[in-house]
């Protein structure tokens, strides 16, 4: 029989850290959903005590959601504990997740104290948490630098405190795969009590590593793994899920299983990099554009004479059906609102009236409509709020001529024009705006991706603008990049003129 492997999903938690990422409560609620109907068995929902909107956050996946574990994370402060079993009054299963750091880089530099006091520390905080709930998961920070001798003292300690989960982080990406597997198998094998514990894997991705980490530390018994969908998080990002959940289905013969529904692994990425604005690059592993492409014509050939030639994956087993309703002109609202049934959004009839009318306007302009289209034009009523819109833009470019573009912005209903010159079109369109919005603004980062490789196909961009010292993030999707490109450019303006 196999193992059970628990998948704790912290996409809503460490990967809603990433700039730029943030989602509103009803967003939160959506992923919430769509990671119950995969599988994971714990989402960590937040962080309750660093701000008002996290809390809110907590309390309302906790009521949204009924098989998952709900967990929040707090510092081993007792306010924090507080704060986060507060949070999860609603929750059928919740776990509070509390810990401290244990290397050297931590206990001398961030806390001035010693490996002592911090064990002091660690027990005290897993015994205020079980006055709250049952279930309580203690992680060590840091515990991949952190000497396995100490770590087995913390980990021993926090069990026999009435830790249910002890997690072992790689917090800064830095250990090797048989580095992290020999920390896991040395507490398998000298803490005492430690089956009276589930061990689990929290690995980052500076060096490339987190997916091996986690699956080192998986074949030397930990037994739950922290991940995230498409592997975002802080600066290269966490574990992915689908990573490793295919792994695992792809190598039958380690005995290990999960509850996870891999069908609904694709749609489900589609879903988050839509909500959170961050693109997955087309060469990432089971769910980029070219995961199951193949341009050799060898290896053409070889997968139209038998799959299995080039591919250890169907297609269909993470959820890309080529034989899927394909969405043009023609199609209805109930295709629609099939398809975004499948994608995990449900609207009401009014939103889907309103979704529907913009998608007809789309697929007049594109042959077909895929599902990255399908959530753009879902999520576009974000921007009705806004109170600097793009009310008309034009442009005249081309090859031995001055670019020019002439604007018009809505700004809390008052409309104001302005025209302007510059080195190409979208050059000239943000000089437009700037006389208009009088900020002083630098564009930090000007991403454009095509989603398809068609011409007429929704370009997505990302924008980072600096005003003020601080970093605001855009984001827009057109058929017109260089509409996109200002709507983007306006979105992040938005984030502070208030």
């Amino acid at each position: 029989m196999a193992d059970k492997l628990f998948i704790f999903d912290t996409t809503l938690r460490d990967g809603e850290q990433v700039p730029g990422c943030q989602l509103n409560t009803i967003e939160k609620i959506q992923v919430a959903r769509a990671l119950e109907t995969l599988g994971v068995d714990v989402i960590e929902a937040g962080f309750p005590v660093s701000s008002p909107g996290d809390f809110n956050s907590v309390v309302e996946i906790s009521k949204a959601v009924t098989w998952p574990t709900i967990c929040a994370l707090t510092r081993a402060v007792e306010k924090d504990i507080e704060v986060a079993a507060d949070s999860l009054k609603y929750a059928k299963r919740g776990r509070i997740h509390t810990g401290i750091g244990t290397s050297y880089y931590h206990i001398k530099h961030k806390f001035n104290s010693t490996e002592e006091e911090i064990l002091e520390r660690a027990i005290a905080a897993v015994k205020y948490a079980k006055k709250f709930v049952e279930d309580v998961e203690f992680y060590c920070e840091d515990a991949g630098r952190t000497d396995n001798v100490y770590l087995a003292r913390v980990v021993e300690a926090v069990i026999k405190a009435g830790a249910t989960v002890v997690n072992i982080p790689d917090t800064t990406g830095y250990c090797l795969p048989s580095e992290y597997g020999e920390k896991i198998k040395f507490l398998m094998e000298n803490v005492k009590g430690v089956h009276n514990a589930v061990l689990s894997t929290h690995c980052h991705n500076d060096l490339g590593m987190a997916t091996a980490n986690t699956i080192a530390g998986v074949l030397n018994g930990a037994r739950q793994v922290e991940v995230t969908i498409n592997g975002i998080g802080e600066r290269a990002g966490n574990t992915a899920l689908e990573e490793v959940v295919m792994i695992l289905k792809s190598h039958q013969e380690m005995g290990i299983e999960s509850n996870i529904n891999t069908q609904k692994i694709f749609p489900t990425s589609r879903m988050i990099s839509s909500l959170m604005n961050m693109p997955v690059q087309p060469n990432k592993a089971i769910v980029g554009r070219n995961a199951f492409a193949h341009s050799s014509g060898i290896h053409q050939d070889g997968v139209l004479k038998n799959r299995e030639s080039y591919e250890i994956i169907d297609p269909k087993d993470v959820g890309i059906d080529d034989n899927a309703i394909v969405l043009t002109a023609r199609s209805g609202r109930a295709a629609l609102k099939h398809r975004l049934s499948i994608l995990g959004v449900e609207l009401s009839q009014e939103k889907l009236d309103m979704v529907y009318e913009e998608f007809l306007k789309l697929a007049d302009r594109k042959k077909d409509i895929n599902d990255d289209d399908v959530l753009m034009l879902a999520g576009k009523d974000r921007l009705d709020t806004q109170r600097i819109k793009l009310e008309y833009l034009q442009v005249t470019s081309g090859i031995g001529i001055k670019s020019v573009a002439s604007i018009c912005l809505n700004i809390a209903g008052e409309k104001f024009e302005a025209a302007a010159s510059g080195n190409g079109p979208v050059d000239a369109a943000i000089k437009a705006v700037k006389q208009i919005v009088h900020r002083q603004m630098v564009i930090e980062e000007f991403l454009i991706q095509a989603i398809n490789k068609g011409s007429d196909d929704m370009g997505k961009v990302h924008m980072q603008v600096q005003h003020e010292g601080l970093n605001y993030y855009g984001f827009s999707a057109n058929t017109d990049i260089i509409a996109a490109s200002i709507e983007a450019y306006i979105d992040a303006i938005n984030k502070f003129v208030k």
